[in-house]
């Protein structure tokens, strides 16, 4: 995570930029399912074993790397919250949510209509009303490791 100047290098134009990897525990049992997979091919011989050892881990490496890729930015005068683009101008005010706080919008103070974007691992987010009155979307609430400043670049961008 990095807030940073645009890429035309202008510091009057504020970035934000965060990569939610997936933690080191999740890398961990990667590779004990990449053990387990050699282990059910052992009564088939050696062969066959490192190919259950090379495609489990293949398999579990690459849905530990894609969950673990979202990214959270503020370029261009958007909110970049994984596939999701919104146009900082369609925002309204936005929430620092403490671990607590968050873990509440997360659950029993949740909206359907919200866009989310979660990671159950990140336990601090951001809360951002939507103030588009054709936007069915009540508000956008995104993981974030660092809520201060994805909200302070975002009213850097509004101001």
């Amino acid at each position: 995570m990095q807030p940073s100047a645009a890429a035309s290098g202008s510091p009057a134009v504020p970035s934000y930029d965060e990569r939610l990897t997936a933690p080191r525990s999740w890398w961990a049992i990667t590779a004990l399912v990449a053990l387990s997979g050699s282990l059910v091919m052992i009564p088939l011989g050696p062969v066959p074993m490192l190919a259950g050892l090379i495609g489990a881990g293949a398999l579990a490496a690459a849905a530990v790397s894609s969950y673990g890729s979202a990214r959270v930015r503020v370029v261009a005068g958007s909110l970049v919250a994984g596939d999701a683009r919104i146009p900082v101008d369609a925002l309204g005010d936005a929430e620092v949510l403490d671990a607590a706080e968050a873990r509440a919008w997360r659950s029993y103070k949740a909206d359907p209509r919200a866009f989310m974007l979660l990671r159950s691992y990140v336990p601090t987010a951001v809360r951002v009303t939507v103030s588009d009155p054709e936007d069915p979307t009540p508000y956008v609430y995104v993981s974030t490791r660092d809520p201060e400043a994805l909200v302070a670049a975002l009213e850097a961008v509004r101001a």
